[in-house]
C-alpha cells in the first residue's frame, strides 16, 4: 500500500512539474487571444486529449523502441534525469516556456495550434514522453500501471481545467505568483532528475565492476 502510494505522488509531481500547465498559459492565452470562450474552450480541449494519446502512446509502446533500437532502460533513465535537471534549471529561473515561438510564425500555427504548439511539445515534450517511458518500465505490477495511468489522466485533466480557466488564474496569481510557482515546481523537478540519473546510473557501474 505505503509502496503504491509513494509510485503514485512520484507520477503525478513528476508529470505535473514537466507539463508544467502553470507555465504554459501565459503562451496559450497569448495564441488565442483572437479567439472567443467557446473557441478557447475547444482548443484547450484538443490539445489535452492530443497530449494524453500521445504520452500514452509513447508509454505503451517504449519498451518496442528499446528493444528495436537496442537501448537500455538505465541509460534513458540517465538521459532523462540531464533532460528533467535542464529543464528544472529553466523553471527555476521562472522561464515561462521552453517553446519559443516567434511572432512571424503565430499565424502559420492558428489553423490548428491545438496540436502544434500546444499540444506537441508545449503540453507533450521531451520530459513528459521520457517520463512515461521510464515510469512505464517501473510499474512491474498491473495496479501500478492503473496508477500511472490515472496520474497521467488526472494531470492531462488539470491541465485542461488550467488552460480553460487560464485569464483568471493568472489575473489571481499575477506574474509574482506565476514566478513562484515555476521555481517551486523547477526544484521538485530538478530533485526527481537526481534520482532518475543516479537510479540509472548505479546498475551501469555495477554491471561494469562484474
Amino acid at each position: 500500500m505505503q509502496d503504491s502510494i509513494s509510485f503514485g505522488l512520484l507520477c503525478f509531481t513528476s508529470f505535473f512539474t514537466l507539463i508544467n500547465p502553470l507555465g504554459t498559459m501565459p503562451i496559450f492565452m497569448t495564441m488565442t487571444a483572437d479567439l472567443n470562450d467557446s473557441q478557447r474552450k475547444a482548443t484547450a480541449k484538443k490539445a489535452s486529449i492530443t497530449g494524453f494519446i500521445t504520452i500514452v502512446i509513447f508509454a505503451l509502446s517504449g519498451q518496442l523502441l528499446f528493444k528495436f533500437f537496442g537501448i537500455s532502460v538505465n541509460s534513458f533513465r540517465i538521459v532523462g534525469g540531464v533532460i528533467f535537471f535542464i529543464m528544472g534549471m529553466d523553471m527555476l529561473q521562472a522561464r515561462l516556456s521552453q517553446v519559443k515561438i516567434k511572432d512571424s510564425e503565430v499565424k502559420t500555427y492558428i489553423g490548428d495550434i491545438s496540436i502544434t504548439p500546444l499540444a506537441i511539445p508545449m503540453i507533450c515534450g521531451p520530459g513528459a514522453i521520457t517520463n512515461a517511458i521510464v515510469l512505464m518500465e517501473d510499474a512491474s505490477t498491473f495496479q501500478h500501471k492503473i496508477i500511472l495511468f490515472g496520474a497521467i489522466t488526472l494531470v492531462l485533466l488539470i491541465t485542461y481545467l488550467t488552460l480553460y480557466s487560464s485569464s483568471r488564474i493568472i489575473k489571481i496569481l499575477g506574474q509574482t505568483g506565476n514566478n513562484v510557482m515555476m521555481r517551486l515546481m523547477g526544484l521538485i523537478m530538478m530533485v526527481i532528475a537526481v534520482e532518475f540519473f543516479f537510479s540509472g546510473l548505479k546498475p551501469i557501474i555495477l554491471n561494469m565492476m562484474k
